[in-house]
């Protein structure tokens, strides 16, 4: 898959998860499994790191590039979370979901360095 396609798919995330964050979800869709909102904030940020590392492919192999790319995704976060308790009334910043958001990014490095970028 070419480069174009990572970083379009990397902004439709993006999007998705500002525009996910700053709804109000009042009819959420129930599902029978109960998951950890810290969970989906993990797995949604490492989503997140690795389609934009994989979108700047060969540069992100580099350090600078890669943390780079993860303090930048952590700062949305933060401004996300910021926004959350500024903008909506029914959802609130949470200083748990920015703890969660850094660990699927470290996650994300991590299993970038070690199993994408080798590839």
């Amino acid at each position: 898959m070419g480069r174009n396609y990572f970083f379009y798919i990397a902004i439709l995330l993006t999007v998705a998860i500002t525009v996910g964050s700053l709804i109000s979800l009042k009819n959420e869709l129930q599902i029978g499994v109960q998951i950890s909102d810290k969970i989906l904030h993990a797995f949604g940020y490492f989503m997140l790191t690795i389609s934009w590392l994989l979108a700047y492919g060969i540069k992100s192999a580099l350090l600078k590039s890669t943390m780079l790319i993860a303090i930048a995704v952590f700062i949305y976060g933060i401004i996300i979370e910021i926004l959350q308790g500024v903008l909506t009334d029914i959802r609130q910043a949470d200083l748990y979901d920015v703890f969660a958001n850094f660990t699927g990014i470290a996650v994300a490095i991590i299993f970038f360095s070690l199993v994408l970028k080798k590839n």
